[in-house]
């Protein structure tokens, strides 16, 4: 599943993403890594999804959520 399915209040765990280099190294050093355990805080009406990871939280937009595939943790 993508992140951007996901529920509010849920924790998932990131298995891959599906961009761009750029951006996926970008990700990468805000810490969103293969195997990094995040939860979704929020979803805004524009799309915009704010989750927390490692403590920070971060917004990212809906075409980035949709492609960051996740599962979630039990």
């Amino acid at each position: 599943m993508t992140l951007f399915e996901g529920k509010v209040k849920e924790e998932y765990e990131i298995k891959g993403f599906i961009l761009e280099q750029s951006i996926t190294r970008r990700l990468e050093a805000l810490g969103l890594n293969d195997g990094t355990k995040i939860i979704l805080m929020n979803r805004k009406k524009n799309g915009a999804l704010i989750i927390k990871v490692r403590g920070t939280r971060l917004a990212l937009g809906k075409q980035i959520a949709q492609s960051i595939e996740v599962d979630k943790c039990k």
